[in-house]
């Protein structure tokens, strides 16, 4: 695993480099071992340091890992950063393990992911008056076939508001997203399977 500590107005020093590469490799090892790569960025921002984590699975279904925390000491803020990381991966190998040990309930064949496009679209109080949208970018993506709680557990590792998917219990596609009060909506309209 390659970790990459950068500093943003602070000098990272040999302690605090070792406290991370050491907290990283035993806590990310713990849960996962096939993450490629870690940045570590530590910014000094007036009487705080903040703490942002990004890591690479490097596994094909794009699933990354992030945090942030801030604090007043940069080891409090590393720690309680690398604890939300931990935490991730601890429920993403946990939701892994229960969809291994139950694989032999689920009906049925799983389908390969549907081909589509995603747009980011300009906001939309600077529409023109016709109400067709501005694209301002167009990507390539992949609509999964999952189960609802492998959705979840995408939707919160890539950080995603919401996420559609193909249901693989009834074949219809269904949205999960994540609601203002911190719960999780999952829409499962009624109709012919897809």
């Amino acid at each position: 695993m390659k970790i990459l500590i950068s500093g943003k107005h602070i000098e990272i020093g040999k302690s605090l480099t070792a406290h991370i590469e050491s907290r990283l490799e035993e806590g990310v090892n713990k849960y996962l071992g096939r993450v490629v790569g870690i940045n570590v960025v530590i910014t000094k921002e007036a009487h705080n340091f903040k703490t942002d984590i990004h890591g690479n699975t490097g596994t094909s279904s794009g699933v990354t890992i992030k945090s942030s925390a801030t604090a007043n000491d940069v080891y409090a803020s590393f720690d309680a950063a690398a604890e939300k990381i931990e935490k991730q991966l601890r429920r993403y190998k946990r939701r892994l393990t229960n969809h291994h040990n139950n694989a032999h309930i689920m009906e049925g064949e799983v389908k390969e992911g549907l081909a589509a496009k995603k747009y980011v679209l300009k906001d939309h109080q600077e529409e023109p008056q016709d109400d067709a949208p501005i694209v301002i970018a167009e990507k390539a993506t992949e609509i999964e076939t999952l189960t609802v709680s492998a959705a979840v557990m995408k939707m919160d590792l890539a950080h995603l508001p919401a996420l559609m998917f193909f249901n693989s219990a009834n074949g219809r596609i269904n949205v999960v997203y994540r609601r203002e009060d911190g719960n999780i909506s999952w829409v499962d309209p009624q109709g012919k399977a897809a």
